[in-house]
């Protein structure tokens, strides 16, 4: 009768140093054994080190586990190991097809309650957790609260009970518990985005440009509450925006030159634009503002595109009215089809970034839509929002790490 094989789980803890992994795997090649998995963790130099290893047919498990004990003595670390049943061993197999999801917990300061919160949820829908990952920075101890950013990344796999009710409870908790937390399909798209195309005033810059040059021609009180409205969605956008473009009449356009320098840029925007174009991302401003200031965007962020509406100006005086079709939230959403289609890729390789509710249709569009630091309504409409940390969060959403991203 043949032997059957051996299968075991070997658990190693202690400091890590270099060369241990390699030490204890040499041991395991001597003896000629199958790895059936392999994972590896250090946290604080503490190591965290698990193989899954068939032992063959033609040899026995004592020797090999007796080696393994002597040198993890040496090497002053905790070793033990747990033989799996076959049948146990295949039915672990039996999960590898199930659905695949990513969970990011984005904040300033990581709490136990908000850890709690999500992993219960992430338990009552049946899902198991198999990597959990630190994506950002090792944060100092006296470093402050206000510019520090804490992302963790969970991998789970299974089927959610009921996925409308835990992305709902994920999103109750994100509302009180000072957390973002994004749920999506780890599928193909999700690695592979191409084209990211962004709102321009409270989304890439911290104004609204309109209301801006409202201040220069003396009409910003009427300009504003309009404004307001319009972003509640409170206003049709087209009557909105004519409305306040009318009440610009006269002013002279060396405003927008100095209102330009001046636009403050949203915290994050910078690293954001500069990881994007160094990974070869395409980007695009898709803008209900005007053209001149999503220009000045294009050249000082290195954007690729710029489509927003376009004022009226005769003999150095803004006329009241604008030039061409006014670039509305409908707007938006067919421009970024048209982009997607130019640049040769699937709509749920695009992402879209917005804060008002004209955004709301390329945000529902997009394979990964994003209400950044929205209005309540835009945000409870939106698949994913961010509202704790800067514009740079999206690149935790993609995946990327602080040391990919900090060179």
């Amino acid at each position: 009768m043949t032997k059957e094989k051996d299968i075991i789980l070997l658990n190693v803890s202690g400091v890590d140093k270099p060369g241990l992994t390699a030490l204890l795997t040499g041991i395991l090649a001597q003896y000629n054994v199958n790895i059936l998995d392999i994972g590896q963790a250090v946290i604080h130099e503490d190591l965290g080190l698990g193989i899954l290893f068939e032992v063959s047919e033609k040899a026995e498990s004592s020797p090999i586990l007796k080696d393994l004990l002597f040198k993890a003595y040496e090497l002053g670390l905790n070793i033990k190991f747990t033989p799996i049943p076959r049948d146990r061993y295949q039915e672990w197999v039996s999960h590898q097809g199930k659905e695949r999801y990513i969970i990011t917990l984005l904040s300033r300061k990581l709490k136990a309650d908000q850890l709690a919160q999500v992993t219960k949820i992430i338990s009552d829908q049946d899902l198991n957790i198999d990597i959990i990952s630190r994506l950002s920075g090792r944060i100092p101890l006296d470093a402050n609260n206000g510019h520090t950013k804490n992302v963790v990344e969970f991998s789970v796999r299974g089927t959610p009970k009921d996925e409308e009710k835990l992305k709902k409870e994920f999103f109750e908790i994100s509302k009180v518990a000072g957390v973002d937390i994004a749920f999506q399909v780890d599928n193909i798209f999700r690695r592979n985005r191409r084209l990211v195309c962004f709102d321009m005033d409270s989304t890439l810059i911290q104004a609204e440009v309109i209301d801006e040059l409202a201040r220069k021609a003396g009409v910003y009180d009427e300009v504003s509450a309009i404004t307001e409205a319009a972003m509640r969605g409170e206003l049709d956008f087209k009557e909105s925006f004519a409305k306040r473009v009318s009440l610009l009449k006269g002013l002279d356009e060396k405003v927008m030159k100095e209102i330009a320098e001046k636009l403050p840029l949203t915290e994050g925007a910078e690293r954001l634009f500069k990881t994007l174009n160094k990974y070869g991302y395409r980007t695009a401003i898709l803008s209900g503002g005007f053209n001149y200031f999503g220009h000045y965007l294009k050249n000082k962020l290195g954007i690729d595109y710029v489509f927003a509406n376009e004022l009226e100006i005769i003999d150095g005086k803004l006329t009241g009215n604008y030039v061409g079709e006014v670039v509305d939230g409908a707007k938006k959403a067919e421009l970024l089809k048209l982009l997607a289609f130019k640049e040769g890729i699937h709509l749920d390789q695009v992402i879209a970034v917005g804060d008002g509710s004209n955004d709301l249709p390329m945000i529902q569009l997009a394979g990964l839509g994003i209400a950044f630091h929205a209005k309540p309504k835009v945000k409870a409409s939106a698949k994913h929002s961010i509202s704790e940390i800067g514009l740079d969060a999206i690149l935790y959403l993609l995946g990327f790490r602080d040391r990919e991203i900090n060179i």
